[in-house]
């Protein structure tokens, strides 16, 4: 009873909402627009290997001559807080997009590189003033469809006898690729935003500069709808889901431990260390390297010709809509881990340590709810939503803007010795009922203002 009312304590004190919209129907217009942010050779760091894909910046701006909002998405790994606050203020200066209503979506990928600060800020500006310049009325649909290509990553292993970074076939894994598509009321496609729960690191190895499957599979719909159409990927609640063919978990995760055990460094259980430790002259290392090349580009295939197909099948569309975006700040019993550093496979010891902060932001078109988080949520916290929401079509994104909290483990998890649970600056107990019942609460209020 005790924990039971520190959650609701927890859910009372919830920071107010910070943008909030009357649900005013009207006719949808839709823009987009996209901008490469890829850098130059000449300012990538001397331990990279080059430019395997080019990464851009996408963004969709849509209204209902009531609310304006847009979504804007990177190929890039983590949230810039800066690049939210000077968009945030020229997006409600030039444009009447209010503050709070841009939902940013980094798509995590662990290869991602983009020119620096002030140039990645004109050039989402850029993206963003033109798919604004862009709109035209236009009709929203919604479909799903399902991929086979992720995987439950935290797996113990009786051969080895702890848990590591592996492929859990017998583990949770959400397969729902959610997906809303916009086009003109004469049938011209104009963008999709679409979802799907899977860390973005095939190519997290090479130390090349890539979009990894979230790029490949936005380029590969890009190329099937034209030049001026934009695909942006929100990767789901993904924080404990990998790639179901992923060769760090296998081959080069193998020659990287022998490689580093030659130096006296046991990493047999702690978090790869991106490319290094390898031997990029031995042919072995080149073709597994090589294989991953092509993986980023069957993955973002594959998944790229479901979003296609569930836009195919699509046969109701909306062109009158409401519009809503609203925003809450969580504060959650927070801990700190005084052992292991990320080692896998021990148990971790912990001090109590200031709240952790959450993030919840909604954007909802109609009756399509999409909840962004600013951690990397587990994927039975999104199942969970989806199934307690009244809406059928609910999706949970991760790394949204706001505050940066790491991993969000669901509560069962807790009982793995992985490095997402053994790091979580989470207590159990507290964040996955602060996100569901939070994200309910902020889609009460956009449907009952």
């Amino acid at each position: 009873m005790k924990k039971a009312r520190i959650i609701i304590s927890i859910l009372l004190t919830m920071s107010s909402i910070l943008s909030a919209s009357a649900a005013v129907r009207g006719q949808l217009y839709a823009g987009a627009a996209k901008e490469d942010i890829t850098p130059d050779v000449k300012d990538l760091p001397n331990t990279s290997y080059g430019i395997l894909d080019h990464c851009y910046t996408r963004a969709i701006s849509f209204t209902n001559g009531d609310t304006k909002a847009a979504f804007i998405s990177f190929d890039a790994g983590m949230i810039n807080a800066r690049l939210v606050e000077e968009i945030n203020r020229r997006a409600a200066a030039e444009l009447g997009i209010a503050e709070g209503n841009i939902m940013y979506n980094w798509t995590h990928t662990h290869s991602g590189s983009t020119v620096k600060q002030e140039e990645l800020v004109e050039r989402t500006w850029k993206a963003l003033k033109q798919a604004d310049a862009n709109l035209v009325p236009a009709k929203v649909g919604y479909g799903s469809g399902v991929s086979y290509l992720n995987v439950k990553r935290d797996l113990f292993d009786p051969e080895r006898g702890t848990w590591w970074e592996g492929p859990d076939y017998d583990g949770k894994s959400d397969k729902t690729v959610a997906v809303i598509y916009f086009e003109s009321l004469e049938g011209k496609p104009i963008a999709t935003y679409f979802n799907y729960a899977m860390h973005a690191v095939i190519s997290g190895n090479l130390d090349m500069v890539s979009g990894d499957f979230p790029g490949a599979a936005s380029r590969y719909i890009e190329s099937r709808y034209g030049d001026d159409f934009v695909a942006v990927c929100a990767v789901g609640a993904a924080g404990d889901q990998n790639p179901l063919y992923f060769q760090q978990t296998f081959d080069l995760r193998d020659i990287r431990i022998a490689d580093y055990a030659k130096r006296g460094e046991d990493i047999s259980n702690k978090m790869p260390p991106g490319g290094q430790g390898m031997d990029r002259s031995n042919p072995e290392v080149a073709r597994l390297m090589n294989e991953q090349k092509m993986m980023v580009e069957s993955y973002g295939q594959l998944l790229g010709e479901e979003v296609k197909y569930v836009i195919m099948m699509m046969r109701h569309f909306e062109t009158d809509v409401t519009i809503s975006c609203l925003h809450k700040q969580l504060s959650c019993p927070g801990r700190r881990q005084t052992n292991g550093g990320g080692r896998a496979g021990y148990a971790g010891e912990y001090e109590d340590a200031p709240d952790a902060i959450i993030d919840l932001h909604l954007t909802m078109i109609d009756d399509i709810p999409v909840v962004g988080t600013s951690g990397e949520p587990y994927n039975p916290i999104a199942v969970r939503l989806k199934k307690e929401s009244p809406y059928s079509r609910t999706m949970l994104t991760m790394l949204c803007q706001g505050a940066f909290t790491g991993y969000i483990p669901d509560d069962e998890s807790y009982g793995a010795q992985s490095f997402e649970v053994l790091g979580s600056r989470f207590k159990q107990g507290y964040a996955e009922s602060a996100i569901v019942n939070g994200a309910l609460d902020l889609i009460h209020e956009a449907t009952h203002n």
